[in-house]
């Protein structure tokens, strides 16, 4: 999720083991520390764009690493910080051990995929039950630390905790509703799917992404996810990605070639060619709007690459107030 999320999040682990007296500074420790596994983010390279999606969320984000991980905060954080507020060394690793913690289980409550049994798996782990940004989820956090802190009460950390276990459930069953109403659409379509996934769309828990493979395409599809009733929006579809179809002038054993699997792994497999452009190929995971088909990214191939070359990762434009406005007469029409 965002760093503010992981952030406050860690904060709060953390300030559930503080004396009332050292909640400020068990705010800090666990803050920091729940922030640190994205320092993955660190590892890239000039030439190879998708490095940097392969070590996002891999081994700083694993449950085996997470004692290393506080390991690391703590001394750090212990010499910064610790002597000065006369802090016993155990006091800032179990402090920095439960914001570590938080982090990889955070992100694992998203889409995106995170490796947390590396290195035993390479399984991008991804529950889809929180947007990767909600500010329902983490401003009530925000206050509820701050409040800690200040009055020197851990009843608001527990309440922070309580909240994002509440949200937690609430997302999971929504996400469950979701399935439901996918495989209801996928029924009446008369269609058999291989892949269905449903997950959370920008920053709200009641509108939900309907994706699944059936008949060698994609389909997309939205529903908000009502106390009434639920809607639906039928939304399109898109070839999956065949290569000997759709590149014909693809040499396989190039490293462009080996790259389109790198990213075939990195989306779980929901890549298809860009309608647009036919030397692109797109995650068709994450669009701004639910029931439509506009990447947030992909790769870029070029076909006068050498054989050793490769892909280049791409950000698509943004239309964010068009697409904004779109969003809300979904959430609230």
């Amino acid at each position: 999720m965002d760093p503010l999320s992981q952030a406050v999040l860690g904060a709060a682990a953390a300030q559930s083991i503080a004396n009332k007296k050292q909640l400020a500074k068990a705010a800090v420790f666990g803050a920091l520390a729940g922030m640190a596994a994205d320092l993955d983010v660190l590892i890239k390279s000039s030439s190879d764009s998708l490095l940097a999606l392969e070590y996002h969320r891999h081994f700083s984000h694993s449950l085996i690493f997470i004692p290393l991980g506080a390991l690391f905060c703590a001394l750090l954080l212990h010499l910064l910080l610790g002597r000065y507020w006369q802090l016993r060394f155990k006091q800032s690793y179990m402090w920095c051990l439960l914001g570590y913690a938080t982090h990889g289980l955070l992100d694992a409550c998203t889409s995106y995929g995170t490796q947390l049994l590396w290195p035993f798996s390479h399984y991008r782990v991804s529950w889809d039950i929180i947007s990767i940004i909600d500010p329902l989820f983490t401003l009530p956090l925000l206050v509820l630390i701050a409040l800690a802190a200040a009055s020197k009460k851990r009843c608001y950390c527990y309440g922070a905790l309580a909240w994002a276990t509440l949200y937690f459930s609430l997302g999971y069953v929504q996400h469950e509703r979701a399935l439901a109403v996918a495989k209801n659409l996928i029924v009446d379509r008369g269609q058999q799917a291989t892949f269905i996934e449903v997950k959370p769309s920008f920053a709200n828990l009641l509108l939900w992404k309907i994706i699944y493979q059936a008949d060698d395409h994609y389909y997309v599809a939205a529903t908000r996810l009502g106390l009434s009733g639920n809607t639906l929006w039928p939304g399109v579809s898109i070839p999956r990605l065949d290569i000997q179809r759709d590149l014909p002038w693809l040499d396989t054993a190039s490293q462009q070639a080996k790259d389109i699997e790198r990213f075939r792994w990195f989306s779980a497999g929901f890549v298809a060619l860009d309608p647009t452009n036919s030397y692109q190929i797109i995650d068709i995971r994450y669009s701004m709007l639910p029931n439509t088909i506009a990447p947030l990214w992909g790769i870029r191939l070029n076909p006068q690459a050498a054989a050793d070359d490769y892909v280049q990762f791409y950000n698509a434009p943004r239309k964010g107030s068009a697409r904004a406005g779109t969003l809300w007469k979904m959430l609230v029409e």
